[in-house]
């Protein structure tokens, strides 16, 4: 250890934070957390830590050290996170599937248009997904284009564009897959009620939006304008044959993350089923390729908080083997021993 790396160690805070390491070229080769920066990195430098290879070999690499301070653990946590992303050291575990998956955009603009795309563009569209099951998400934009007339040109409607003329109906009108907005044969309030039923029914929340449904189809039938209402029910018919073939679990567990791992000796692999209103609605198994010796609870850990961002994974319960002592205050997690939880947990381990 040379002197200056000595004295950087001895001014270290005794407080929460994230320590970065630098290699004598000034790159970032490891970032971590503690809730005692003083005492973890210090302990770096020990003969305990330096049991294992790969650990010895980066101590050996470290020339100099920065911090930051935080207010706890949880920050800490975050941050650590979000700077692994940004810098990717060597030494840092990173998630591999070595896959660029597509989504589900919503475009943000009038008359929004839906499709897949594996680029993300930050312009204010919505996107669904990732989805690593691509027939999982066909099936879905093939639900939506049988029971939605969506646009899919590229045309800007504007009001003045619509009013003065400007576009003709296509073949999408012609063949009845589309309401040709762009000659104002239907308005953005119609279009947009639409747009919320697609946004319902990719988040899995399909039960509402037949509700809307058959409500509309009942209040044309009273008024004898039984060609709508027959369309109406066309719709309801193709949502209930998809829902029907919808990988169901259980009604009453509604919305979950479900995470399992499977260890082994130089790497892991971490499965995760996202649960809506009790289907299956998105299932991922990851690799982790172990750089220090990492715990499974650190892995976990690590991908708990990586794949719930990726995957967009909300749910207020998340199920696991067992608890991350790090993140026990940040979730709520339940460790099932029985029932359909326990079923899910295990069908996750199956997929690791």
């Amino acid at each position: 250890m040379t002197e200056h790396l000595k004295n950087q160690i001895e001014q270290l805070p005794s407080l929460p934070g994230i320590y970065k390491y630098f290699d004598n070229k000034g790159n970032i080769i490891y970032i971590g957390k503690a809730k005692d920066l003083k005492k973890r990195v210090s302990s770096y430098f020990t003969s305990k830590q330096n049991e294992s290879a790969k650990t010895k070999l980066l101590v050996k690499k470290i020339a100099s050290v920065e911090y930051i301070v935080v207010n706890n653990e949880h920050e800490a946590l975050l941050l650590e996170n979000n700077l692994i992303k940004e810098h990717q050291p060597r030494f840092n575990i990173q998630l591999r599937d070595d896959k660029t998956f597509p989504w589900i955009c919503i475009k943000n603009e009038r008359f929004p248009r839906v499709f897949s795309t594996r680029n993300l563009i930050h312009d204010g569209s919505e996107y669904f997904g990732p989805y690593s099951n691509v027939f999982a998400m066909k099936t879905l934009l093939r639900l939506i284009k049988n029971v939605y007339k969506l646009r899919t040109c590229n045309y800007h409607l504007s009001d003045d564009n619509i009013k003065s003329g400007k576009f003709k109906v296509c073949l999408d009108y012609h063949i009845g897959t589309c309401a040709a907005p762009c000659i104002g044969l239907q308005s953005e309030e119609k279009y947009n009620q639409s747009v919320e039923q697609i946004k319902n029914i990719i988040k899995g929340d399909i039960q509402p939006v037949l509700k809307v449904l058959k409500t509309q189809m009942l209040y044309y039938a009273e008024k004898l304008q039984f060609e709508k209402a027959q369309e109406i029910k066309e719709q309801i018919e193709i949502i209930e044959k998809y829902k029907a073939k919808a990988t169901v679990v259980s009604p009453k567990l509604k919305n979950l993350d479900v995470f399992h791992i499977l260890n082994k000796e130089k790497t892991a692999y971490v499965s995760y089923l996202k649960i809506n209103q009790g289907a299956i609605v998105q299932g991922q198994t990851v690799e982790i390729r172990k750089k220090l010796n990492e715990t499974p609870e650190q892995l976990l850990s690590f991908a708990i908080l990586e794949m719930r961002e990726r995957f967009k994974g909300s749910a207020k319960e998340i199920v696991v083997p067992f608890i991350p002592e790090e993140l026990k205050n940040i979730f709520n997690f339940t460790v099932p021993k029985r029932d359909d939880k326990k079923k899910l947990l295990d069908l996750a381990l199956k997929n690791a």
